[in-house]
């Protein structure tokens, strides 16, 4: 089978498109052959060799896909040959196998694809919908009535974030740095997007919280916004860091006086039960149709060096997928 191959950590020019074994599922196990894999910004830490959980080399990367199962290993009950499913990285092990077109994983690690989602769409779920909806439930505490900013909307968990918060009753403002990052927020469903490279957009955003500013805050770039973010959310508010590129100074006097909470969350910790029950919600999402992943660009899977680049690249629409298959 083909697969995108790293034989060493490096740039994205390690990225290799290689001939390699097709795996056989072993007992317990499935065989998925993949129709699109998704592309999430960890991977290309991965690739560098600077993350904190690092697959061995060689290494076929990609943690998030979607396909149908063309394989089982003995003692699979529970999926037939042919079932279309999607899988999500973290749930069974590392963000890998997926730039390939087969992978195995264990029948418990993955889930059903309603008929009404795309492939493509199915490898824009795991990573990014997981993310959105711990951030937002587990970890955020967000409840019906209350007002978040979503600050930097209009990437793969900021689009994800809109449609989870919208079908649970929360009033959404969502921020984006262009024209049709503007026009995305607003067509999944937030009830406000603001401009954050214009002057005084924070403004804009408390007074359309009420003037007290949002009960919740996620954020995507905390290195550049997280003392806003203390300086804006409402008292007693909650701001659950999604992304963080470097260092940043702020003043603890404002969490103190405010009594805020300020959450760190990485997918990796969220334990099994609750990852597992995370799935479930967003199986349902998308059969009921509340969920609909925003695939903003397909690439070859040859191209996945590129992909690479692309998803650290600013004004992200949504998710890049290698598209492997029809």
């Amino acid at each position: 089978m083909k697969a995108i191959v790293a034989h060493e950590w490096g740039g994205p020019e390690v990225l290799q498109l290689n001939e390699v074994a097709t795996p056989e599922p072993g007992p317990g196990e499935v065989r998925i052959r993949l129709a699109a894999a998704g592309i999430n910004p960890a991977e290309t830490y991965i690739r560098s060799g600077v993350y904190a959980h690092m697959p061995t080399l060689p290494a076929i990367l990609g943690g998030d896909g979607a396909g149908r199962i063309d394989a089982l290993g003995a003692g699979v009950a529970d999926w037939n040959i042919g079932d279309r499913v999607y899988i999500a990285g973290t749930v069974g092990g590392l963000l890998s196998g997926t730039y390939a077109e087969c992978t195995i994983r264990g029948a418990g690690e993955v889930f059903p694809l309603p008929d009404n989602t795309t492939f493509a769409a199915g490898a824009g779920i795991g990573v990014p919908y997981a993310t959105a909806y711990y951030g937002l439930f587990n970890r955020g505490r967000a409840k019906p009535g209350e007002t978040l900013f979503i600050h930097g909307a209009s990437g793969a968990v900021g689009t994800a974030a809109i449609q989870l918060a919208r079908a649970q009753g929360l009033t959404v403002i969502g921020s984006a740095g262009s024209e049709r990052g503007l026009d995305l927020v607003r067509e999944q469903g937030a009830h406000h997007a603001v401009d954050h490279r214009a002057a005084g957009y924070l403004d804009e955003v408390r007074a359309r919280a009420g003037g007290r500013g949002p009960e919740l805050i996620l954020e995507m770039l905390a290195n550049v916004n997280l003392q806003a973010d203390l300086d804006l959310v409402a008292p007693f508010g909650r701001i659950v860091v999604v992304g963080n590129r470097g260092t940043i100074e702020v003043n603890p006097r404002t969490a103190m006086m405010k009594e805020l909470d300020v959450i760190g969350i990485a997918l990796w910790n969220c334990p099994p039960d609750d990852l597992a029950a995370i799935h479930k919600a967003l199986v349902a999402g998308l059969e009921n149709g509340t969920l609909r992943p925003v695939i903003g660009r397909e690439m070859r899977l040859a191209d996945a060096a590129g992909a690479h680049e692309a998803v650290l690249e600013p004004g992200a629409y949504g998710r890049i997928v290698l598209k492997i298959a029809d």
